[in-house]
């Protein structure tokens, strides 16, 4: 009995869509998919751009160290909210690394998650990233509407919200560069 070039080209089919499902293959692909269809963040028009009220923000560093947002002000500043576990913020953080390149020192970066250290150091030795995790503080006042990952702020150096991305965001297009480098100015 001779199998029909359909049933060869359906079997495939089905195998095909399961390893994108069941298999890491799967996973990879759908973090490229995700990079393919984030799109650059909109910049609030300079009439809408609302200012936060204070620096006074409670953070954690790498070391696990408390440390006080009030050290950004007058200064330009990224935030990003992401989790290891979210498929979507795994694809935005190589353009937040490619970003961070960029401008590490010149902005200050606050890429912050709400895990505990040891799964993020795992995932960031995985994943080849290496900017500066920061740790929120569960409950700790924000100046910021604390989003669900992934969710992205820019300031000015006034304090003003420049961007607020909900969702995934290509961080190092064009767009992005140039208005930080127009922040900078």
């Amino acid at each position: 009995m001779a199998i029909k070039k359909k049933t060869v080209f359906n079997i495939l089919l089905i195998v095909l869509v399961l390893s994108f499902f069941v298999t890491p293959l799967g996973y990879h692909s759908k973090i490229l998919l995700n990079r393919l269809f984030a799109g650059t963040p909109d910049v609030i028009p300079e009439n809408d751009r609302v200012t936060i009220a204070d620096y006074e923000w409670t953070l954690k560093d790498e070391q696990w160290d408390f440390f006080s947002f009030e050290r950004s002000k007058g200064k330009v500043v990224f935030i990003n909210f992401w989790a290891s576990w979210r498929l979507p913020s795994a694809a935005e953080l190589k353009s937040i690394q490619k970003l961070y390149d960029r401008f590490k020192g010149q902005v200050d970066f606050y890429i912050i998650t709400d895990e505990e250290r040891e799964p993020v150091k795992e995932f960031m030795e995985e994943n080849d990233l290496y900017f500066p995790v920061t740790y929120l503080i569960i409950g700790e006042k924000s100046p910021l509407q604390v989003m669900e990952p992934p969710a992205t702020y820019i300031l000015d150096k006034q304090g003003n919200i420049v961007v607020k991305r909900d969702g995934i965001g290509d961080w190092d297009s064009t767009k992005i560069v140039g208005l930080i480098n127009k922040l900078l100015e």
